[in-house]
């Protein structure tokens, strides 16, 4: 009677510390984000940027874009998305919830504001923005460019994510240090349907701002076939401020004279 007591004894405590083994790895893979979100070859993406975890750490990125009409100041306050746009004839701003649009002078404006509130910030901050929630992950051909071959990650979003959840993204990264090289992307918000036409962004001169390495300079190319070409035009962005401190809430808000942006 006491042997067999000793070995249902046995079998529970064994049992227990294999049960207690298995929690603690299953909470150890849950507290690692970057292995158990993010696919293998993305999570190497954003090692080779300085990591995910530092880049949620910010909350806030400011930077400016040389125009020909003159300087662009985007501010965006990382978490919530709030975004300011400075023109020297125009502000656009999103507070939240709407768009809105500021004249400076009698010069109207000639883009889409809605469209263009988040877009540039959205190039920029890649590939750290293609951690957002709601999005699918897969593997996809190669891009061939110049004799150099560059893997694909292929970046669809869920439906209701965003202005434009058909919009679909390619990032091409370069096979030995994993930095990104290429974005190809296709455009639906204005037709609210799935593209086949997928543009190109070539990504260069990286900069390294609190231990995130980020682009200095998009090249976009023209494409024939959904393939790069020749180059089209370059893009710089300088006076980078990317900080653990939120910018001011109420840049943001919509100020006397703007309009929303329906």
């Amino acid at each position: 009677m006491i042997k067999h007591s000793l070995i249902v004894a046995l079998v529970v405590l064994v049992s227990c510390k294999s049960d207690k083994k298995e929690t603690s790895k299953y909470a150890e893979e849950q507290l690692d984000i970057t292995t158990s979100v993010y696919p293998k070859n993305i999570t190497k993406v954003f090692d080779a940027h300085g990591g995910i975890d530092a880049w949620n750490k910010m909350q806030g990125l400011e930077f400016t874009m040389g125009k020909p009409n003159g300087n662009e100041v985007t501010t965006t306050n990382l978490k919530n998305r709030k975004s300011l746009i400075e023109m020297p004839k125009h502000t656009i701003g999103f507070n939240g919830k709407s768009v809105w649009l500021k004249h400076k002078d009698t010069t109207q404006y000639k883009g889409n504001a809605k469209f263009y509130y988040n877009l540039m910030f959205y190039f920029y901050a890649m590939p750290f923005v293609l951690a957002d929630d709601g999005i699918t992950y897969q593997d996809t051909e190669p891009l061939v460019f110049e004799g150099n071959t560059y893997p694909g990650i292929k970046i669809a979003y869920e439906a209701g994510i965003g202005e434009s959840p058909e919009d679909e993204y390619i990032l091409y990264y370069h096979p030995e240090t994993f930095k990104m090289e290429w974005l190809s992307y296709t455009v639906t918000f204005f037709s609210k349907e799935k593209s086949k036409e997928f543009h190109f962004i070539k990504y260069s001169n990286w900069q390294t701002f609190n231990g995130l390495v980020l682009p200095e300079t998009l090249t976009w190319y023209k494409y024939e076939n959904n393939l790069p070409t020749e180059k089209r035009n370059d893009l710089k962005f300088t006076n980078i401020k990317l900080t653990k401190e939120k910018p001011e809430s109420q840049i943001f808000e919509m100020p006397k004279g703007a309009k929303i942006i329906e």
